[in-house]
């Protein structure tokens, strides 16, 4: 391929790996952390439970009321930085691994990915995939306010990897958030929906849908090259 050729951009959390293999990861650390401090032996059982029912965003409130416990803001924080700042034991998909591993070296690859930078910044160390990537972009290193779907994570990378005519593809998984930049800046957009993401059961808002789905990265490939002249 030439200097023309497109330039792939990933998603991480639910693209590379799993989100619920970190969510997991992350219960066990602040598991341990309450048995310690808080005198609570089943912290992380319980927690992974809520998560899977459902109920997803007071999962600590709940387990703290239960445990007799007041959910303070100092003590719902502290556990948020356990959860945040933890080694996380997660791996990346075998197909995003071949994926990536085709495409390095032939065309340019970036990573665009939303939520705290340190966390993400673990996140992507445990996965061992730093290489393959030329430009990394968290936008947490942001305030909040840039996180996506606005486009400044996107215009970064379309300024420090095009020559102007350069096609960018992103690949990602929420059609919340993920698609209306990179769509709104001409690129083209690849959900990736696979059955056990967090977000499988989202469709995508009008308007904000990617232009093509696929349930893994094992296609992209084939797809990319058959389609080259349209992207």
């Amino acid at each position: 391929m030439n200097g023309a050729d497109p330039c792939l951009v990933f998603d991480l959390d639910d693209t590379l790996y799993l989100e619920r293999e970190y969510v997991r990861s992350g219960f066990e650390a602040v598991g341990h952390w309450a048995a310690r401090h808080l005198g609570i032996s089943d912290f992380s059982e319980r927690a992974w439970r809520l998560f899977e029912g459902g109920r997803r965003s007071v999962v600590f409130d709940v387990l703290l009321r239960e445990s007799g416990w007041n959910p303070s803001p100092l003590l719902i924080a502290q556990m948020v930085e356990v959860y945040r700042t933890h080694s996380p034991r997660i791996s990346a998909l075998p197909d995003a691994i071949d994926c990536l591993s085709s495409f390095h070296g032939t065309v340019s690859l970036a990573l665009i990915s939303d939520g705290p930078a340190t966390s993400q910044e673990l996140k992507l160390r445990a996965l061992k995939l730093e290489q393959f990537f030329e430009i990394v972009v968290f936008t947490g290193v942001w305030d909040q306010t840039f996180a996506k779907p606005h486009a400044r994570s996107f215009q970064l990378v379309q300024s420090r990897l095009a020559p102007r005519d350069r096609r960018f593809i992103y690949v990602a998984d929420n059609p919340r958030k993920d698609f209306i930049a990179p769509a709104a800046l001409g690129w083209k957009t690849v959900r990736v929906r696979r059955p056990s993401g967090l977000h499988a059961h989202v469709d995508a808002p009008p308007g904000a849908g990617a232009d093509i789905e696929m349930e893994d990265l094992s296609g992209l490939r084939d797809f990319v090259y058959r389609n080259a002249a349209q992207l």
